[in-house]
């Protein structure tokens, strides 16, 4: 079996000129925790719409997003909820904990061809987090959750907008994620894969969220993507 944990090969990177990632654990890293707020967010929303303790409510908040692929889905779905007025308490959060980080922009910015973020938040925290890392101005467009008519990866009809919406040649493209699910439907259009792990062993993930030996979607595995990015230039 490959190494897939292996540094990159330039060669296996040379047709590309499509750069798609992911925004949260994926263009900073997980340590960084930024998410947990917003977990935090949902959590207290979902228990303030359905008067649940805190800890039911995490439970739900969490099955919703194993089901669903968001917890705004689940909640869509089930209790018709505005999805506006929930990104937007969900997305109240301190952007401090980042900082930039020049050799990740120098390395984004000296890829060949157009770069995109594509993530289940809205483009307003994209922008803010891409700001905070000194990144923004690589990018040639946000696909959000709201451009994905409020379907999130890794539902196939979202990868297909995106890519349709911005003309985009799956076959001369990459990937790059934090979650081994949202990299199957990438791996079936073409795309080179890379999945983005937290830089050591203690991080606590959910279940869905670590790849398995049956994961022959994922083309590489790297814990630092600007040392990934590098070693193509």
């Amino acid at each position: 079996m490959t190494d897939k944990t292996l540094p990159p090969s330039r060669d296996d990177f040379a047709h590309v000129t499509e750069w798609v990632f992911d925004l949260d654990n994926t263009l900073y890293p997980h340590r960084v925790d930024l998410f947990a707020q917003i977990d935090r967010n949902m959590t207290t929303y979902v228990a303030d719409l359905l008067n649940l303790a805190p800890e039911e409510a995490r439970k739900l908040q969490k099955q919703y997003y194993f089901d669903h692929g968001t917890t705004l889905a689940g909640l869509m779905m089930n209790h018709g909820v505005d999805p506006h007025h929930f990104l937007d308490a969900a997305h109240q959060i301190d952007y401090s904990p980042i900082h930039a980080d020049a050799n990740l922009s120098e390395a984004i910015k000296a890829l060949p061809g157009r770069k995109f973020i594509f993530t289940n938040g809205t483009v307003r925290h994209a922008e803010a987090a891409a700001r905070a890392l000194g990144i923004l101005e690589h990018f040639e467009d946000i696909f959000d959750i709201v451009a994905a008519d409020f379907v999130p990866k890794p539902a196939g009809a979202t990868y297909d907008k995106f890519a349709s919406l911005n003309r985009v040649e799956t076959k001369k493209a990459a990937m790059f994620e934090d979650l081994p699910r949202n990299l199957v439907v990438p791996k079936a259009l073409g795309m080179k894969t890379v999945l983005i792990v937290p830089e050591n062993d203690g991080a606590t993930l959910e279940r869905w969220e670590v790849m398995t030996e049956d994961d022959d979607h994922v083309d590489y595995v790297t814990d630092s993507l600007s040392n990934f990015l590098r070693a193509l230039l």
